[in-house]
């Protein structure tokens, strides 16, 4: 699919919108999040934001598509549209390297990178995703490493932290808890 170029003025309307807070990790906007898909001017003052949730069903959507709006309301465009997009999904992968690094400063363990590389993709047969008789997650050759002091040897507590979309983890180390950002 062959996508027009931005005007310039969607592409300012895309930094206001990308600069609003995601309500539930507000150190984030929502262009560090990965979650704001696109901006499109549909005619003088009507515009129309693709906005892909966490998650189906993510609480969080109905918030952020209010903030936008009341953004660029503010910014002088009266019409404003918030278009919930499903596909692609979205994925922790969309994170921006900025965004991982607020999330360890404000000590969350940033979710691992799960996607891999273009090309041929091996499949492997087994009875389940998780390590034998493990049921904290998913096998991963990346281990959590502590926001707080980086040590690699850390401990699930709970498999649901303070949103679905984290897990509740603690540091063998410097026996801190922290939240880590799930892989999605």
């Amino acid at each position: 699919m062959v996508t027009a170029p931005l005007t310039p003025l969607e592409t300012e309307l895309l930094r206001l919108a990308g600069s609003v807070p995601d309500p539930e990790l507000p150190v984030l906007t929502l262009e560090e999040l990965g979650v704001l898909r696109a901006v499109h001017t549909l005619g003088p003052g009507r515009v129309e934001v693709e906005l892909s949730p966490t998650y189906t069903g993510c609480p969080a959507i109905e918030a952020m598509s209010a903030d936008i709006e009341r953004v660029l309301h503010e910014h002088g465009i009266p019409e404003v549209s918030v278009r919930p997009v499903l596909s692609p999904a979205w994925s922790t992968d969309d994170i921006s390297p900025e965004g991982r690094r607020k999330l360890r400063e404000f000590g969350i363990a940033p979710p691992r990178t799960t996607r891999a590389p273009a090309g041929p993709v091996a499949v492997a047969l087994g009875p389940t995703r998780h390590t034998t008789g493990s049921v904290t997650g998913p096998v991963s050759a990346e281990p959590v490493a502590c926001p707080h002091c980086g040590s690699t040897e850390t401990e699930l507590l709970s498999r649901f932290s303070s949103t679905a979309c984290k897990a509740l983890r603690r540091c063998l180390a410097c026996r801190e808890p922290f939240d880590h950002f799930k892989e999605l």
